[in-house]
């Protein structure tokens, strides 16, 4: 992390850019604003032998952060509710940042490919977070997915919260998967990261389903069925 700092810009051309969005937020902390030494260590550590799916993961996943933050960041426009925004400019914002910083590490070999990449890559070069373009991808499932949430969480506010709740449950379940298949071909540095990514998605699914609650919605997150009850996951805020 310390020798391409992603806070400020991103260094990569091409499909590696396309998972980065825009929208502004407050600098209220959700998360802590640094990052945890072992992911560091992970992300300095050489590169492991993936196969073509486990490297598409990079691309669907920095992608997957990207719609997290514009769809948080599209719900605080309409409706100013305080999840919303500290969890897309501390939480997401930091989680694009790491990705991206995984997939810079990978993209140095030009080997590396991804093949799920099936919209025009946006090839951005050099550009900050804040000026690329929101709700824009290059994976036309995430496209998909952030047109229907937006839509979803249009109604009202606490729709917006749901959409929360389903957001930070799609990506623990991906996450579960992505890091089983790193383990099985012992890619270490990509487990670190994307459990990471996960402990965050853990914070943010009790953020929303707390604020639910203090909708008088009782019960929070699980009010949109089984599939999206997880009182299971870890809750440390």
């Amino acid at each position: 992390m310390k020798k391409n700092s992603l806070f400020k810009s991103v260094l990569v051309g091409g499909l590696v850019l396309s998972i980065m969005g825009c929208g502004g937020g407050s600098s209220s902390v959700v998360e802590s604003s640094s990052i945890p030494t072992e992911v560091e260590i992970a992300l300095d550590a050489p590169v492991s032998k993936l196969s073509q799916e486990l490297t598409n993961t990079l691309a669907y996943m920095g992608n997957e952060e990207r719609l997290a933050y514009d769809v948080y960041n599209a719900l605080y426009d309409q409706y100013g509710t305080e999840q919303f925004t500290k969890i897309a400019s501390n939480g997401e914002y930091q989680h694009i940042a790491v990705v991206q910083e995984l997939i810079q590490k990978y993209k140095l070999s030009d080997d590396v490919n991804f093949t799920n990449v099936d919209l025009e890559p946006l090839g951005y070069m050099n550009t900050p977070i804040e000026e690329m373009n929101a709700g824009t991808y290059d994976i036309s499932a995430i496209q998909t997915l952030y047109e229907n949430l937006v839509a979803q969480g249009s109604p009202s506010e606490i729709d917006a919260l749901k959409v929360g709740c389903i957001i930070e449950v799609v990506d623990v379940n991906d996450l579960n998967r992505d890091i089983a298949l790193a383990e099985s071909e012992n890619a270490t540095d990509i487990v670190t990261v994307f459990s990471f990514l996960r402990d965050g998605s853990y914070n943010h699914y009790w953020s929303f389903d707390k604020g639910l609650k203090n909708q008088g919605i009782a019960d929070g997150c699980c009010s949109l069925g089984t599939e999206y009850c997880h009182p299971e996951y870890p809750n440390t805020k």
